[in-house]
């Protein structure tokens, strides 16, 4: 029987199914004016986006011109592209403008999509930033789209790596501007290290659309945006911890290897305690006291250092320097390092010179970055089964577009073996089945070790194939677009080649633009006509064998990654079909009870490579995938609420930071500070209700000169009939004041406004910056504080709220203090505050699926072994100023290694083309 609600919506359908319904009225509205403006001459449309501004100017809304934004955008498509929105593309539009995440299929047309939203809400000039998941992606978009935008009278920028920062201030000034959220995360935590407005390249951040949005929000929101740099060296304190390790006890601590964690019991605690105060490596008697945080914290890099790292399996020794060993591949990662002071515990360990620990100088989370936009929306195929957390952490609803032509992919129940070596003979007797047919196979893997595995096993059977694991994003985007073609064979990681649509008989555009090079006009139309026919013949071929079948080799903790993989197939009503291999030894399958299967399997005298079939067993596997999608849920959850704390403190000190910057007299504000100061002296050393004969007037008098280089004679003040510390507190602020302003007059008012800028900008970022650090370490320990029965969350709260006020008091002090003794020589003139050198930093996101640091690298222009790969439409990094694809990436004839180059820049081939 049906339940009731299974039976309310059949009859009244989904609430997704009545709000798409809902938008049914203006998709016929936008169709109603599609015959008048298709009348409308090139320019009349241009100047649509004219009158569209004016009107907003008068007072009306975004949202009462959308029809005609819509309609218009479509006309444009359709001159410039050869693309026409479908209904379904259309309510995808409105769903981005209004807020939410369109879940539209693949193959759909999302990228065609976002130019709706883009081009209405860029109407009010305050630009409307495009996210995408790489830089290929973002170059290919803005040339792509940028057609549509430019034809209607709007400009469009593109932010990709080692762009200088008068290119980026271009790009941003921009109405529509492609991005990849790492690029926008940095050049926010950038703009915010500078000292002048004008140095910034971000405008406030107004609306984005946020493509593969699924991967951005979550995926890649487990691990923060983190700009670092090089900080005090602390060698003897690294040494130091690491030779007390061995004093502690087997039972002083647990160690957890699957979690690569190890804990400290409760009397492993308190003997830490006992062995840190007997080499008095801390203050006091308690090592959790405010000041001995950054101690426990390298105590504990210490203990993982011994326990759960091991020499010649997680690093090596060579050179005098520790060189980590990738765990999957079993390679040496020089230049990479752990981080936290990880490493220099390492060193220490193994007695090699201990390098300079990296100390964090800006960081953001995607959560926090993302929700500073006035409005945010997004796409993806994949988004509903994490409609809660895209609700609740981001206030954005999911809503399910219908595709515009039927579903006809086949997906077929998961086959199940006992072991991994039976799951990938079936996989490839299914590989060898789909070849003899010529029906093209996508194979996924949750990880470059399978992907490296099953290549080899491919190769030893003489079956062509190709393998991509999302590094190299244009080159994967030329192999996945032709992944369709008759016979293929392609092997991705999850990301590879994400973005782009599989089409069956190969991507035309892609082979047209790629093997094209003929100059004559008739050789060109000749050659892309041939190309044109041998991509219909293979699609009619591909049709007939199936269409594109996916194979997947695991399922994923995320059932979201799995249908990403799915979808794949299908596209546009293409057939297709798609299967998932598992085996009793994988991941998900041996955590959630893949013994007790196994033993069944061999009670019921299942045979190597038998498999289990049956929708139940499908449903099994959704439901722990349910498991650990909630428990991922929480971490990530529970990770926002600690940012959150430092998210409060990093807004409130870059809304300070832009307040010095751009205010034109801080005198006022420094008198506030130097009140404030004057009121701590005061409360610290004069007694609640105390006599004047009982204050510290020694002590006040010290701590005056030590601010201001002179004590006002306070000591006289105190022997004045009917003083009390209320008159006491307002006579010392006066006569600082009368102080500051004769030094004002004498330095000038000019220069005094620029040393007061140029202080308190330089004192809030090296206070920022210690307190960062101190935060980083509170948040290693604060865990521990639940032996004691106390919420680490609360914990840390509080703490950080209080390090945050010392910070500032700190800040306070040192401004007010050096702003009373600093010494300008009058004949000099003061050096302009420079901004600092930002290109010196590490920027650093670590990518949560590999482990690797997906940062931008730095280029440099002359070497291009420093460029990686380059999008062939993108400028071509040598700064000719030429498109990559004109300059450096052009087919040259081959040359000797000696010969000069080609492409006639003078220089030997080796040392140019020949380089790359």
């Amino acid at each position: 029987m049906l339940g009731l609600g299974k039976i309310a919506k059949k009859i009244f359908g989904t609430a997704n199914d009545r709000y798409i319904k809902s938008l049914m009225p203006q998709v016929a509205a936008i169709n109603a004016l599609e015959e008048d403006i298709q009348k409308l001459s090139d320019a009349d449309l241009k100047a649509k986006t004219t009158e569209f501004r004016a009107r907003l100017k008068e007072g009306v809304s975004l949202d009462s011109l959308l029809v005609e934004a819509f309609a218009t955008v479509r006309e444009a498509a359709k001159r410039t592209l050869g693309q026409r929105h479908y209904d379904v593309q259309l309510i995808g539009g409105i769903v981005l403008h209004e807020g939410k995440i369109s879940e539209m299929k693949t193959g759909e047309g999302k990228t065609l999509v976002s130019t709706l939203a883009g081009y209405l809400n860029a109407l009010p000039g305050k630009g409307v930033h495009v996210v995408t998941v790489n830089d290929y992606l973002a170059t290919r978009d803005s040339h792509w789209m940028g057609q549509v935008f430019e034809f209607l009278g709007m400009t469009t920028g593109c932010i990709v790596p080692n762009m200088d920062d008068e290119a980026r201030k271009a790009a941003y000034a921009a109405d529509i501007t492609y991005a990849t959220n790492n690029e926008l995360g940095f050049d926010y935590l950038r703009d915010n290290m500078k000292y002048h407005p004008d140095a910034m390249v971000q405008r406030d951040p107004t609306f984005a659309i946020v493509d593969e949005v699924d991967s951005i929000l979550i995926d890649e929101a487990r691990t923060p945006l983190v700009i670092s740099g090089p900080t005090e060296d602390k060698s003897d304190l690294y040494v130091a911890i690491d030779k007390i390790i061995p004093e502690l006890n087997k039972d002083d601590y647990e160690v957890d290897e699957k979690a690569r964690s190890v804990t400290l019991t409760e009397d492993g605690m308190e003997h830490l305690e006992q062995i840190l105060i007997s080499h008095d490596l801390i203050k006091g008697d308690n090592m959790y006291d405010f000041g001995n945080v950054g101690v426990v914290h390298h105590a504990n890099q210490a203990l993982r250092a011994h326990c759960l790292f091991s020499r010649e399996k997680d690093y090596i020794v060579k050179d005098d320097n520790v060189i980590i060993i990738d765990e999957f591949t079993g390679r040496m990662m020089e230049g990479r390092r752990f981080s936290d002071g990880l490493h220099q515990a390492l060193e220490a360990k193994e007695g090699v010179e201990i390098q300079s620990e990296n100390q964090t100088l800006a960081s953001v989370t995607f959560q926090n970055y993302f929700r500073l936009y006035q409005k945010l929306s997004g796409m993806t195929g994949t988004a509903a089964t994490e409609a809660s957390e895209f609700g609740e952490i981001y206030g954005l609803g999911v809503v399910e577009i219908p595709t515009h032509v039927q579903v006809q992919r086949i997906d077929d129940d998961d086959e199940i073996y006992r072991t991994t070596v039976e799951k990938f003979n079936a996989i490839v007797d299914q590989i060898v089945k789909c070849q003899e047919v010529g029906q093209p196979i996508l194979v996924g893997t949750v990880s470059i070790e399978r992907s490296e595995y099953l290549a080899n096993l491919l190769s030893e059977r003489k079956i062509k194939h190709n393998v991509l694991n999302a590094k190299f994003h244009e080159q994967e985007a030329h192999i996945i677009g032709q992944a369709g073609r008759y016979g293929a064979v392609t092997i991705a990681t999850n990301m590879a080649g994400r973005g782009t649509d599989i089409q069956l008989g190969g991507n035309l555009d892609m082979r047209l633009e790629l093997e094209i090079d003929e100059t004559d006009e008739a050789a060109r139309t000749a050659a892309a006509e041939k190309i044109k026919a041998e991509v219909a013949t293979e699609k009619a071929k591909v049709l007939e064998a199936g269409g594109l079948y996916v194979l997947g080799t695991e399922r994923h903790e995320s059932r979201r990654i799995d249908n990403q993989l799915r979808g794949r197939s299908g596209r546009q009503g293409d057939p297709g079909r798609s299967k998932f291999f598992l085996s009793m030894e994988d991941d998900l399958m041996r955590i959630f009870g893949g013994e007790r299967m196994d033993s069944l399997m061999q009670k019921f005298g299942f045979e190597e490579g038998e498999s289990l079939i049956h929708p139940w067993l499908n449903r099994a596997v959704e439901k722990s995938q349910e498991k650990v999608e909630t428990r991922n849920y929480e971490i990530r959850k529970n990770l926002l609420k600690f940012d959150n704390v430092m998210n409060d403190q990093r807004k409130a000190i870059y809304d300070q930071r832009r307040d010095v910057m751009n205010s034109d007299d801080l005198s006022e504000t420094l008198s506030d500070m130097r009140a404030q100061v004057v009121e701590d002296l005061v409360e610290n050393h004069i007694p609640a209700r105390a006599y004047p004969q009982d204050w510290d007037t020694e002590g006040m008098s010290e701590e005056a000169t030590r601010i201001f280089g002179r004590d006002f004679g306070l000591k006289s003040w105190v022997e004045e009939e009917g003083i009390d510390s209320e008159a006491f507190e307002n006579r010392l602020i006066d006569e600082a004041d009368r102080f500051m302003a004769k030094r004002a007059a004498d330095m000038g008012p000019e220069i005094m406004r620029q040393v007061e800028r140029s202080l308190l900008l330089q004192a809030i970022d090296r206070f920022w910056k210690e307190h960062l650090a101190q935060l980083d370490h509170l948040r290693q320990v604060i865990q521990l504080r639940a032996y004691g029965q106390r919420d680490p969350l609360n914990e840390y709260k509080t703490e950080a709220f209080s390090m945050f006020e010392q910070m500032l008091e700190a800040t306070r002090d040192n401004v007010v203090m050096l702003m009373a003794n600093i010494e300008i020589a009058p004949a000099e003139p003061l050096p302009e505050l420079q901004d600092p050198d930002l290109s010196t930093l590490d920027i650093t996101h670590i990518d949560a699926t590999t482990g690797e640091n997906d940062a931008s690298a730095t280029i440099d222009p002359k070497n291009p072994k420093t460029w990686g790969e380059v999008s062939r439409n993108a400028p071509c990094p040598c700064g000719s100023g030429e498109k990559y694809k004109h300059c450096h990436g052009k087919v040259l004839p081959k040359a000797g290694r000696n010969d000069p180059c080609p492409c006639g820049s003078g220089q030997k081939y080796k040392h140019c083309h020949g380089a790359l």
